[in-house]
């Protein structure tokens, strides 16, 4: 999403906001939000809202402090109206739906960040939105690093088998060991080098190890060389691919740590709950 789209939506979402008249505190109704996070169907956005009541819930907070509900009159044609169920929302309600809505549309991935600033800066948006992507990167690669684990395990690899097939890998992308990578980033040898990645960088590791467990399981690969051979080739094939593009990933700079991301994102949702609520707690 470029900057452009983001300004969009950013006004788009400003357009919708309304302030409580007695306590001044910013809130969004329901039937207003839902086209602008892309529901076409009432019935499916209500779902969703009801997750993110649950999640309230789980999370320790008071879920009457942030969903209220709310009747609202709507004209009908020839002077009829009747009355419709609405939900006034707190911008920490707001974020829990985002949170909950479907991952797949971009206006949910702008809500996302749009609700977690207690200011509507576009910079500071654009920032926590960085912040999430990384984050999500991050656990995308944990999750097929963890695929490829099991795969190794289940075809005669033990862990130490595992740890060469990562390195291997590794040198094959980078030109350089993981050691030689973290010296260069300065990462401590007990932290993995991947807190430290780039998204680019992330992202590539992630493709490459992808294909390792396609290709590992499509073929029914077995021990240690045959899939050492196969995540060589498959980064090998990355590190080319970026070449051509003029990128090395070993001359990326390093990120900002992803646990300092992941402790400012849960210190902003632990703020925003406390200081968006209809009610005191």
């Amino acid at each position: 999403m470029d900057k452009k789209e983001v300004s969009v939506l950013k006004s788009k979402f400003d357009e919708l906001v309304h302030v409580d008249k007695n306590t001044g505190i910013e809130f969004w109704y329901a039937r207003e939000l839902q086209p602008a996070f892309s529901y076409s169907q009432w019935r499916r956005f209500s779902e969703v809202i009801e997750k993110a009541k649950l999640s309230c819930k789980v999370s320790g907070n008071i879920v009457d402090n942030h969903f209220a509900n709310v009747g609202k009159m709507v004209n009908l044609g020839s002077g009829a109206s009747r009355e419709i169920t609405d939900v006034k929302l707190t911008r920490y309600a707001c974020y829990l739906i985002a949170q909950n809505g479907d991952p797949r549309k971009e206006e949910i991935a702008f809500a996302q960040s749009y609700f977690a600033q207690q200011t509507r800066k576009q910079e500071l948006i654009e920032e926590h939105m960085n912040d999430m992507q990384r984050i999500d990167n991050r656990e995308k690669l944990r999750e097929s690093e963890k695929r490829l684990s099991k795969n190794i395990f289940e075809r005669n690899v033990d862990n130490a088998g595992y740890a060469r097939i990562r390195s291997a890998g590794d040198i094959a992308l980078f030109g350089k060991s993981t050691q030689a990578m973290k010296d260069k980033y300065g990462v401590n040898k007990n932290r993995p080098l991947a807190d430290f990645l780039p998204n680019l960088t992330i992202a590539a590791k992630n493709l490459a190890t992808e294909m390792t467990n396609y290709n590992t399981e499509a073929k029914d690969l077995y021990g240690e060389p045959s899939i050492t051979h196969e995540h060589v080739q498959n980064n090998s094939t990355i590190r080319n691919m970026l070449g051509e593009r003029g990128i090395k990933p070993e001359n990326l700079p390093p990120a900002e740590d992803i646990k300092k991301i992941e402790r400012r994102v849960k210190s902003n949702e632990k703020k925003l709950a406390k200081n968006s609520c209809f009610k005191t707690e």
